[in-house]
């Protein structure tokens, strides 16, 4: 049955950037400046690409496959056996990442607001918040993204604004030291920040006009890529590059040290809080729709809702597998790098195998059409 094509071309994209904007935004300051000084915004803007490179292959393939999600036509390219091997890979790994999110949404709110909360409790009621709202269909799913997005974007880039009142630019230069191994390592982890963005695989079967994905794509770099530049910026003009490395969540001290002219609000860090939980839901329900969806499509099942619940225990066993803070952030960085080849590596495999064996949907329902007696 085919999917039914009900995601606009806005809501595409407010998936996209409300997914792409997470947990990872508190820490990526620290993460760009220990890779490279002074350049962690050109740093920054390199992972983007790298990100944006990643969109680019996805939506050539969904331009060749709008009515089939990553689960289907990887098996129309590779054959059923291999490409469902695929497929486990991806399911497993979105598994993964949405235990990663989870935990460290809990890690930061048991140090900064609620300390006397088991760590435990936090996960668990996010992520059942989370299982609640995937039971939802996929209009839904979205309309839910497109709310969010204004109370995600309008707040961080009030605090960015605010905050670079007490900039100075002359952290910044270099702009660009000699490149070394770091820079490479520490671009593809930046672009590891933007993997929850693959579920553009998910909606462009329910996209009324898949052939402007790209631009979905493109738009959501721009928005999601911007507000992080700004944030690296606006981090390493007030800190410098060696006090950004000793912080473990830069952008919240941002926000601590920034205020509302005429002291309307002395310190940004709850207003901060509160859209970083709202990001971090987002991104949690993008990963974890993902997961589910994927898993039903990949047993070819009409509906993901049983799959809900079902995960549940096993995402939060995996959540609670890091021993402490900076055993989850090692997780966290090894994971997002080895990631990269499910996100990248494999659907650029997919894409030439496709040229190359000249695969696109129109071709094969016209060979099923030929072959039906």
């Amino acid at each position: 049955m085919e999917t039914p094509r009900e995601i606009t071309f806005l809501q595409a994209t407010a998936v996209l950037i409300s997914t792409i904007i997470g947990v990872g935004v508190l820490s990526l300051p620290v993460i760009a400046v220990k890779a490279a000084d002074s350049g962690a915004p050109l740093l920054t803007f390199l992972g983007a690409m790298i990100a944006l490179l990643s969109l680019s292959i996805l939506a050539a393939l969904g331009k060749r496959f709008p009515r089939k999600s990553i689960i289907h036509y990887s098996e129309d390219i590779l054959g059923s056996w291999i490409a469902r091997i695929g497929s486990v890979a991806i399911v497993l790994f979105f598994a993964l990442l949405s235990a990663l999110t989870a935990r460290e949404f809990g890690e930061v709110v048991v140090t900064s607001v609620l300390r006397n909360t088991p760590l435990e409790v936090t996960v668990i009621v996010m992520l059942v918040l989370t299982a609640v709202s995937c039971r939802n269909d996929m209009n839904t799913f979205s309309y839910i993204h497109l709310f969010y997005l204004p109370f995600i974007l309008a707040p961080g880039l009030l605090i960015v604004a605010l905050s670079l009142q007490n900039a100075d630019m002359i952290n910044l230069l270099p702009i660009a030291r000699v490149a070394n191994g770091e820079w490479l390592y520490g671009s593809l982890t930046i672009a590891a920040l933007f993997q929850g963005s693959f579920i553009v695989t998910m909606i462009i079967p329910s996209m009324p006009r898949p052939a402007k994905t790209l631009q979905a794509c493109l738009l959501a770099i721009i928005v999601s890529g911007g507000l992080y530049l700004l944030i690296v910026i606006a981090t390493v003009t007030i800190f410098g590059a060696e006090e950004t490395k000793l912080l473990i969540w830069p952008t919240l001290e941002l926000a601590r040290m920034t205020s509302l002219p005429a002291n309307v609000l002395e310190r940004l860090d709850i207003l901060f809080l509160a859209v970083w939980v709202t990001a971090v839901f987002t991104t949690l329900f993008s990963t974890y729709y993902f997961t589910i969806h994927s898993l039903s499509n990949l047993l070819r099942l009409r509906d993901h809702k049983m799959f809900s619940f079902f995960l549940l225990p096993f995402i939060f066993v995996l959540a609670m597998l890091p021993q402490n803070v900076l055993d989850t952030y090692r997780f966290i960085l090894t994971i997002g790098l080895y990631g990269l080849i499910i996100t990248i590596a494999y659907p650029a495999v997919l894409l030439i195998i496709a040229i190359l064996r000249k695969k696109r949907e129109d071709q094969l329902d016209r060979e099923h059409a030929q072959e039906s007696p």
